[in-house]
């Protein structure tokens, strides 16, 4: 497998990149491949299907230039900043069994990351709410997939040192939340991990054998999904 580590300069550009390397993998002329992302300005990303007005203080994003995207797959809407750890993972369908369904590819992806947290930490982390990661009672991980015919892809966020306190600020409770929440508010629902960055992406590549280093990825596929998709309100605030 491919490791590609590399940040854009966007939050767009970073967003049509998962897509982009989905769609090259799905088309058959691309490698499957882990990616890392770290955020370096804080902006709202919402789930597919998520409606803005809902799920954001929209006042307070546009008043302190906030940008709010959207992604294509599903899930809730989060606060990208520094102390944020994303990775993407592509897949091709036919390389596990378990990459069939929506549900076994969750349980597949989850459970290998449950496993690796709970030896970094030597602590119990639990599988809740479907995608997320929990270490005592609090999310330290939110995960989602997208599907194509061929490929599927996996991407999620690890709060390695995320600034907690903003998420209230700019988030609204959301319209949908996993029974474990029990109506906390962000700052009491999610916790960081205070795991080193570049010790949590060694383990994360070697439990996923991504030993080939990448320094290209499709560029002009980005530069187009940013231009006809990411840039646009259209997109962006579809919904």
């Amino acid at each position: 497998m491919l490791l590609l580590d590399v940040t854009l300069p966007t939050p767009a550009e970073n967003l049509a990149c998962d897509e982009a390397l989905l769609d090259q993998c799905d088309a058959g002329c691309g490698d499957e491949v882990l990616r890392f992302w770290e955020p370096t300005s804080v902006f709202v990303v919402l789930g597919y299907a998520n409606r803005a007005a809902s799920e954001l203080n929209t006042d307070t994003c546009d008043e302190s230039g906030v940008p709010v995207l959207r992604r294509i797959s599903g899930g809730g809407t989060v606060l990208q900043a520094p102390g944020c750890l994303n990775y993407a993972l592509v897949l091709r369908t036919s390389t596990a069994a378990e990459l069939q369904t929506t549900g076994t590819t969750n349980r597949y992806v989850m459970e290998k990351h449950r496993f690796l947290l709970e030896k970094l930490l030597g602590a119990k982390v639990a599988i809740d709410g479907v995608t997320d990661l929990v270490v005592r009672g609090r999310k330290v991980s939110g995960n989602a997939q997208r599907r194509r015919a061929n490929a599927v892809l996996f991407h999620g966020t690890f709060l390695l040192n995320a600034p907690v306190e903003l998420m209230g600020k700019y988030l609204r409770m959301p319209s949908r939340s996993p029974a474990y929440r029990d109506g906390r508010p962000h700052e009491e629902f999610v916790a960081n991990l205070g795991i080193d960055c570049e010790v949590l992406k060694a383990e994360i590549s070697r439990l996923w054998k991504a030993d080939q280093r990448a320094n290209q990825w499709p560029e002009v596929a980005v530069e187009r999904l940013v231009r006809t998709k990411y840039s646009l309100r259209e997109w962006n605030l579809r919904f």
